[in-house]
C-alpha cells in the first residue's frame, strides 16, 4: 500500500525478480482491465507476470481507484476519472518505487490490455517523461470512438455515467483520449489488436498507429484478424505475442535478464 498524492491509500502487488536486489530494477507497470476489475493473486495475467519477473523486471499491479473489492466509495471514486486520478494512482505507485530505491527511473515501462491498453497510452502522453516505452494490447484510444461504435450493441446509460457522455463532457473526454494528445507521445510502442474485437474496435489501434506514424514514433503493430477480445486465444497467436513483447523489452529498457526468445 501507498498513499497517492490526494492521501487515498491505494494498494497493489509488487513482483520482484528472482535472485535479485530489490535496487535499481527496471520495472513494468501492469495495469488491470475494465477498468471495474482488481488484481487478485491467484488469477488474471499470472502467467505473465512471472515470465516478465523471470525474464529480469519487477512489476508492479496498482488497484487504482475506480477497482473492485475496496468498497462502494471507492469504486465511485473511478468514475469520469480516466486519464486523471485513476492515471495519477499509477503514476504516484511508480514514483513511489523510484524513491524508495526499488525503481530505476531510466527503465520503466508500462503493459496492458483493454483498458490496461488505454492506461498504457494515456501514460505515454500524459507523463511522457515517466516511461522507456509502453505495450499497449487492443487499448482505447479515443473515447469518442469507443463511444460511437459501444453505442451499436449495448445500453450506453452506465458508460455515460462512468466514462462520460460525448457531447456534455465533450471536454472532459478531449482531455483524457490519448489520440487528441498523440504529439506528447515520443517513446516506442507496441500495439496488438485482434481484427474480431467487438469491445475494443480495431480502429482504436488503427487510427492510433497511424498517427503515432505521422510524428514519427516508433511502433510496432501485431494484428491477428481472427482473434477478438482479451490475449489472443490462439496459442500461436499468444507465442507470437510475447516473443515479441520480450524482444522489445528487452530492447528498450535494457535488461540484464536472458533476452532468449521463450517457446521455441
Amino acid at each position: 500500500m501507498c498513499p497517492a498524492r490526494d492521501g487515498t491509500a491505494v494498494h497493489g502487488y509488487l513482483v520482484l525478480p528472482p535472485g535479485r536486489p530489490a535496487r535499481d530494477l527496471p520495472v513494468i507497470v501492469y495495469p488491470h482491465g475494465g477498468p471495474h476489475w482488481r488484481d487478485v493473486w491467484e488469477m488474471g495475467r499470472f502467467r505473465e507476470i512471472q515470465l516478465l519477473a523471470n525474464r529480469g523486471y519487477a512489476v508492479l499491479q496498482v488497484n487504482f481507484r475506480g477497482s473492485t473489492g475496496y468498497g462502494k466509495s471507492y469504486l465511485t471514486a473511478g468514475f469520469k476519472q480516466n486519464g486523471l486520478a485513476v492515471q495519477n494512482d499509477l503514476t504516484d505507485g511508480v514514483r513511489h518505487l523510484i524513491s524508495e530505491g526499488i525503481a530505476d527511473p531510466s527503465r520503466i515501462a508500462i503493459i496492458g490490455g483493454s483498458y490496461g491498453g488505454y492506461a498504457v497510452l494515456a501514460g505515454l502522453a500524459f507523463t511522457p517523461e515517466l516511461y522507456a516505452c509502453g505495450v499497449s494490447l487492443f487499448g482505447v484510444s479515443s473515447f469518442f470512438t469507443f463511444l460511437e461504435a459501444l453505442a451499436q450493441w449495448t445500453d450506453m446509460s452506465v458508460h455515460y455515467e462512468r466514462i462520460g457522455h460525448p457531447i456534455r463532457d465533450r471536454e472532459l473526454l478531449t482531455r483524457t483520449s490519448p489520440l487528441l494528445h498523440v504529439e506528447n507521445i515520443r517513446v516506442p510502442i507496441l500495439i496488438a489488436q485482434g481484427g474480431r474485437d467487438p469491445i475494443v474496435n480495431p480502429e482504436e489501434s488503427d487510427q492510433m498507429v497511424a498517427a503515432l506514424r505521422e510524428q514519427n514514433v516508433p511502433v510496432e503493430y501485431i494484428y491477428h484478424a481472427e482473434e477478438g477480445h482479451g490475449y489472443f486465444s490462439r496459442h500461436d497467436n499468444w507465442l507470437d505475442l510475447w516473443r515479441a513483447i520480450e524482444a522489445f523489452l528487452a530492447e528498450h529498457l535494457d535488461a540484464t535478464a536472458s533476452k532468449t526468445a521463450f517457446g521455441g
